[in-house]
């Protein structure tokens, strides 16, 4: 194939064997970095529905904050954990995972009570860019801190991201509330705006979780098999296209660090335009909630398969066009977050949080499974070994989009509903009082109104 070298992987050029002086700090095995990867994940699946319960009933403003200030430390305390025992590694690397476990269900929650149904899409596809740019930012980023960089190089890298984190934690809790009746910055008018669009009371946090009524919802199985079988290729090529690319297309350090960062970007871009977009054709009644879904997420299942399939086609001489096969995969994936992502929300109202925790929890299987996969697939890392890395992502994509084009639903479920509140059209800000630090509902006509 073209001028692909008898191993199977792309012989070096000048751009992909420069040298530094630095060298390697740990003598740890591929099976080694694999299981560091998937230690983060044992962590992450544990706390999801806990999280998610937690921030339905309770809030998620304080246990984000605190979830990330967990995280911010323990990052921060890695290469100290690294030169003392690499068992140190995983501990702090599970704790980390624990930590992070709650945030996305927490952030569904605070979400559920925030954003406006027709707003909803583009609100929620700007906070799903969070990690994504934060992947950009630390890849592009890591490279030259590796070679330039403080404490050997690669230290400077936790250190500084774990700074950043702490401050992070500090603007959180000065800006963020649980609800839009506790925050004081915004108008009467906006409370009252988001409060009657919500088909629940942002203020009720008694709750009675349906969990049968859940697990015979169609709809909520097609969230979960599409955040399962989307996030197989989404963590194979956050955790390992970078080695794909050191030990496969053989670039640099630096080059590395830049090429696997812009996957992520073009994921941001397309979600971007997918979220604005989305909310473009629901508002004008193109198409309903339902089907915007299902031909947005469709479509990036079906796409990034198409683009990581055709990856593991390229030559040594087309390095670049392999590249951009995988940042295409990642842009297409990109319109799931006018799909699946959002439809939790769509779909479960109050307990957005639980539902979330649930999906996001079966979906971080494939971040402890994924990194061990493919290092079970690629012991001589050749072109043709990560080709069967390719065929399981794009595999798990099409089996996720049969699933989520057949059983996916655009509205409120009947279990995610406050029967009281469901009934009426109209709510007034005025029906609110604060007694003893809380927003009380004094009206008893008060209502939401379902999109």
């Amino acid at each position: 194939m073209g001028n692909d070298h008898v191993n199977g992987t792309c012989p070096g050029s000048s751009e992909s064997i420069e040298v530094t002086n630095q060298h390697a700090e740990f003598d740890w095995d591929k099976d080694t970095r694999a299981n560091i990867l998937s230690a983060f994940f044992y962590g992450y699946i544990i706390t999801q529905i806990p999280g998610g319960w937690i921030a339905d009933r309770f809030g998620g403003r304080r246990i984000i904050g605190a979830a990330l200030l967990i995280g911010g430390i323990c990052t921060i305390l890695t290469p100290i954990c690294a030169r003392t025992s690499v068992i140190l590694v995983y501990v702090v690397r599970a704790i980390n995972g624990l930590a992070s476990g709650v945030c996305f269900p927490a952030m569904s929650s605070v979400w559920g009570r925030w954003a406006p149904p027709l707003e909803r899409t583009k609100l929620m596809a700007l906070y799903y860019l969070g990690p994504p740019s934060g992947s950009v930012i630390t890849l592009a980023s890591s490279g030259y801190l590796c070679e330039y960089g403080f404490d050997n190089g690669w230290g400077s890298i936790f250190y500084i991201t774990g700074g950043v984190t702490l401050l992070w934690v500090l603007l959180w809790f000065i800006l963020i509330r649980d609800t839009p009746l506790e925050h004081p910055w915004i108008t009467d008018a906006e409370k009252n705006y988001i409060c009657k669009t919500i088909p629940f009371n942002v203020e009720n946090k008694k709750l009675n979780v349906p969990w049968l009524a859940m697990a015979k919802s169609l709809p909520l199985y097609a969230c979960l098999f599409a955040e399962v079988c989307g996030a197989w290729m989404g963590y194979t090529i956050l955790t390992s296209i970078p080695d794909f690319m050191k030990s496969v297309l053989k670039f640099n350090i630096k080059s590395n660090g830049v090429f696997s960062a812009l996957p992520n970007l073009c994921f941001i871009v397309i979600a971007l335009i997918a979220g604005q977009s989305a909310d473009w054709i629901r508002a004008r009644k193109i198409l309903s909630t339902k089907a915007t879904r299902k031909v947005y997420q469709c479509s990036a299942f079906i796409g990034s398969s198409c683009c990581i399939v055709a990856a593991g086609f390229t030559t040594c001489d087309q390095r670049y066009v392999t590249v951009a096969c995988i940042c295409l995969a990642m842009a297409c994936s990109g319109l799931s977050r006018a799909g699946y992502a959002v439809n939790i929300v769509d779909i479960s109202g109050k307990y957005a949080g639980i539902v979330m925790g649930i999906t996001n929890m079966c979906g971080n299987i494939p971040g402890i499974l994924s990194p061990i996969a493919v290092g079970k697939l690629t012991p001589n890392d050749t072109r043709e070994e990560w080709r069967n890395v390719f065929y399981v992502c794009a595999g798990c994509n099409i089996i996720g989009a049969l699933i989520f084009g057949l059983l996916s639903s655009g509205s409120v479920q009947p279990w995610a509903t406050d029967e009281q509140t469901i009934e009426s059209s109209t709510k007034n800000i005025d029906s609110y009082k604060k007694i003893d630090g809380n927003w009380i509902n004094i009206s008893s006509s008060a209502d939401k109104n379902d999109y």
